[in-house]
């Protein structure tokens, strides 16, 4: 049976989290997109979008919302949902900053 990591998981240092830019982490099979708000939050969510499978950590992000760059749906980073009209979500992930380091929350899923 495979290994899963589960509980907080450590990717990386905030500093080094671009501002306002995506940054794609793989915590075994689950790849994330990692967010650092311009209002400092730390923000992972699933980096595909549910429409068709855009790489959400290349889009471009305003506010709280990631924008996918295939075909410009517009999902919010903190609760995961697709705005209207279009309809989804991607899953999200509880994040922490301790000592300057991010962790991110892997449930067992």
């Amino acid at each position: 049976m495979e290994q899963r990591t589960v509980g907080k998981v450590l990717i990386g240092n905030y500093e080094d989290l671009p501002v306002s830019l995506g940054k794609a982490v793989v915590v075994d099979d689950k790849e994330l997109a990692v967010f650092r708000l311009s209002n400092g939050k730390v923000k992972a969510i699933e980096n595909k979008c549910p429409h068709r499978g855009g790489v959400l950590s290349e889009g471009m992000v305003s506010g709280e919302h990631v924008f996918c760059p295939l075909h410009d749906w517009k999902i919010n980073v903190s609760d995961g949902l697709v705005q209207a009209p279009d309809e989804g979500c991607v899953q999200t992930y509880k994040t922490t900053i301790e000592d300057n380091k991010v962790y991110v929350e892997i449930t067992d899923q």
